[in-house]
Formats: C-alpha cells, structure tokens, sequence
C-alpha cells in the first residue's frame, strides 16, 4: 500500500486543474470567489473540471464569507445540485454563535450527500475549542478530514498544535487526516514530515503570482519532490 502523502491544490477552473493534474497534485479543492476565502463554485464549473481530469475532486460547500451556516436550506440544495452533477467528495464547516460547530447544519448536509466523504474545512481554527469540535463530530459519516493551520493566523503561528493533535492520532475525534494549509510553506513541510502530518493543501503557492495567475504545473510538482522527498 502506497504511503504517499497527499497533496491538495485549489483549483477555480478547467487550466488549474489540469496544471495541477500535471504537476502531481493528487487531489482538488474546488471553489469560487478567493476574494471571500473560497465559496460553492458553479455547477458547470464542477461538470466542466470533472471531464478534465480524472483526480480526486472536493468541492467547497459554502455560500458567503465567513464561518455562518446562513441559509442551510440553500446549501442542501447546492449538494443536491452538486451530488445531481456526479460530485462525490466535498469541504464545509460551520460554526454557531458559541464557537462550537453547527451542528443542526453539518448534520443536514451528511444527510443529504449520505456517506460521501468529506473535510471540514478551516472553521476548526476559529473554533472556541477545537478538541471539543474534534469529539463532537467524531461520528459523522464520511468525516475523513480537518483542513487547518493549526491556527486563525496560519500554519506559522499553527505549528505547535499541529504537531500536538498529529500525536494524537487514532484516540477518539482524531481518527481523520490533518489536512494543512492556509499559510502553509515550503520551509514547513520538514517538521510536519516529522510529525506524521501526510496531507497538504496549497492554493497562492501553487501560482507564480498569488490569485492573479493560473495554477502552475512546475510550482505543484515543486511542492510534489519537497514533500515526497521526506
């Protein structure tokens, strides 16, 4: 059984998933919106990337900016949609007013996409609690991945508590896969290597100019030699 590492690359449309395809990326985020942190990309845009490529592909479940449900009724529906569409992977997280996780919301949407995987996304940073969060969700099916820095602030500021929650791997609420991003840089990857951390996510990093460029094959497959390196 391969130990490879994963390795997530955002993608917006068709040219970034394909460059990343080619570059080694194992998996796509699929979003819209960068502007507001990445929101539910269009139907056709999932269609239109899904015929592209044949990796993995995790698409964003969320509306607005922020870490508010907002109208769940509309989410549910953009899982129907997207489910309709052949989507079978997806990414959302949502915090209530406590801090802790949405609960009524979450447990809406593992309803409807029934037993698809999924990663709760970076939500876990601003949580009140997040070892709390981590035990609360524990059970949901198709839970297989927390997206996170570690911290609001980035991996930069993360590092400790990511290093913390790898060694906890396998006790209850830390069975899924630490997903890292947000922050995340080349100069990181060594010491998270080192914790057991198999899974990266990058979007800036993985363009030669931020938000203004294309994903770039030669900047993923950069990233692809540093962490298989290890």
């Amino acid at each position: 059984m391969s130990t490879r590492a994963v390795l997530e690359v955002i993608a917006l449309g068709v040219e970034d998933a394909v460059a990343a395809q080619a570059g080694g990326a194992d998996r796509l985020e699929l979003v819209t919106d960068m502007a507001a942190d990445g929101l539910t990309p269009p139907v056709e845009t999932f269609a239109g990337i899904r015929a592209a490529v044949d990796i993995s592909l995790r698409v964003m479940l969320r509306l607005w900016d922020g870490f508010a449900a907002g109208d769940t009724e509309a989410l549910v529906r953009a899982a129907r949609e997207l489910r309709a569409a052949g989507a079978e992977e997806f990414v959302f997280g949502f915090l209530g007013e406590d801090g802790g996780p949405d609960l009524d919301t979450v447990e809406r949407l593992v309803a409807e996409l029934d037993g698809c995987r999924w990663t709760f996304h970076r939500a876990i940073d601003r949580a009140a609690d997040r070892d709390a969060l981590r035990k609360q969700l524990a059970d949901l099916p198709g839970l297989d991945a927390y997206l996170t820095a570690g911290s609001a602030d980035g991996v930069d500021d993360g590092l400790a508590t990511l290093v913390a929650e790898a060694a906890r791997r396998g006790e209850p609420g830390y069975t899924q896969q630490l997903l890292v991003g947000g922050g995340l840089r080349l100069d990181h990857v060594p010491r998270l290597r080192a914790a057991g951390i198999d899974a990266f996510h990058i979007g800036g990093a993985a363009r030669t100019d931020g938000w203004t460029t294309p994903v770039s094959a030669e900047a993923v497959r950069e990233w692809r030699t540093a962490i298989d390196a290890l």
